[in-house]
């Protein structure tokens, strides 16, 4: 992916019910996007798939019990981003990983 296309992405998730959570976990994985904690996923997509994925998630949650965030960043801002403590899940994500977005 050229970075003209694409954005960095992070998707975090509180949602109830496991078939939905797992779903909109389905779509972040498929996206290409990274899990880094258990409800929470980064990486880059293509710019014109970020609606797609807002789009395909709202529709899998009840809004009335659920939430999706969607955060988009330009490559300034996210070189802007500190982590401090257990940011991100050992068993998930190892230092190749993370060199890919710090």
């Amino acid at each position: 992916m050229t970075r003209g296309t694409d954005l960095l992405l992070w998707v975090l998730y509180d949602i109830v019910e496991d078939k939905p959570r797992n779903k909109v976990a389905g779509l972040c994985k498929k996206a290409g996007l990274t899990r880094v904690q258990k409800s929470a996923f980064l990486g880059r997509i293509e710019r014109n798939r970020y609606d797609e994925l807002a789009e395909a998630c709202r529709d899998l949650i009840n809004e009335e019990t659920d939430s999706v965030y969607l955060f988009p960043f330009c490559e300034d801002d996210f070189k802007k981003i500190r982590v401090h403590g257990q940011g991100f899940d050992k068993k998930l994500v190892n230092d190749e990983i993370l060199q890919q977005f710090f």
